[in-house]
């Protein structure tokens, strides 16, 4: 509801004025909540998941599930500075990633080589399309971190656009093994997803596991630590971080936007 009337222009400065445009303007705004999903895009995630895929074996065949216009895609292709250090990446990118670190993180020199990569989503968008992007722009939280958001949002929506991944409407427990069958010989297959299990009840979460698990390649997860409670380490020190694990194996706790990398 809210995202719905941020797309279509409506106040949000006070309820009175809200409150009133909305009845104005109801059958509107029902009409994007009913064609339109919460699906986020947070590129700077990609700054918490770069020290762990530099350090596969590459080069890299990505599958992002729950990929909303599949802005996480590019980790090749965006720049990052940790703790304020010299930038790691091309240099041409109009995307600069800012990530604070905790602990040993294994801060990469390069950035890994990617040759393919797909999203999986229920409702996959189009960088490419000025409505899903106005669309996207319209989730960003309002708030003091709003304006930088959005500016990373649309210059890596730029950067999607320009060179589109393969994208997939479907069902991750039942369409991820044929996405994952396309990937080219030869490269290392990667399945991510940041902040999408947690929409899975518990016994599809149960079945994800076993799924992803018999792929070959590696499995990262960025997550709550309530969606995998089992695993050794889940739970971050600093509440609301997310737990960081590849394989199954928790490596460290990441801010939710991507804002810090904790190493365990």
């Amino acid at each position: 509801l809210l995202g719905a009337v941020r797309y279509l222009g409506g106040p949000i400065d006070s309820w009175e004025g809200f409150r009133e445009w909305v009845v104005e303007h109801w059958e509107r705004v029902r009409r994007v909540v009913e064609t339109r999903m919460t699906q986020t895009n947070e590129v700077r995630r990609c700054a918490t998941l770069l020290p762990v895929l530099a350090r596969l074996e590459g080069p890299l065949a990505l599958v992002e599930v729950g990929a909303s216009a599949g802005l996480c895609l590019y980790p090749d292709r965006y720049r990052y500075s940790y703790d304020g250090g010299a930038p790691v990446g091309p240099q041409g990118s109009p995307v600069l990633l800012e990530c604070g670190t905790r602990g040993r993180v294994p801060v990469p020199g390069r950035v890994p080589e990617v040759v393919w990569r797909a999203g999986l989503d229920l409702n996959p968008l189009d960088a490419s399309d000025a409505d899903d992007v106005r669309w996207l722009e319209s989730l960003v939280w309002p708030g003091e971190h709003r304006a930088e958001r959005v500016a990373r949002l649309r210059a890596a929506a730029s950067v999607a656009a320009a060179d589109p991944p393969v994208m997939v409407a479907g069902n991750l427990l039942e369409a991820l093994p044929e996405l994952a069958g396309r990937a080219p010989s030869g490269a290392t297959l990667v399945v991510f997803h940041s902040a999408v299990a947690a929409y899975l009840s518990e016994g599809e979460r149960v079945e994800w596991e076993r799924l992803v698990g018999g792929l070959p390649g590696h499995w990262v997860s960025n997550e709550d630590w309530r969606v995998f409670p089992g695993w050794e380490g889940a739970r971050p020190v600093v509440e609301g971080d997310f737990t960081l694990a590849v394989d199954g194996r928790v490596v460290g706790y990441t801010g939710e936007h991507g804002q810090s990398l904790t190493w365990r």
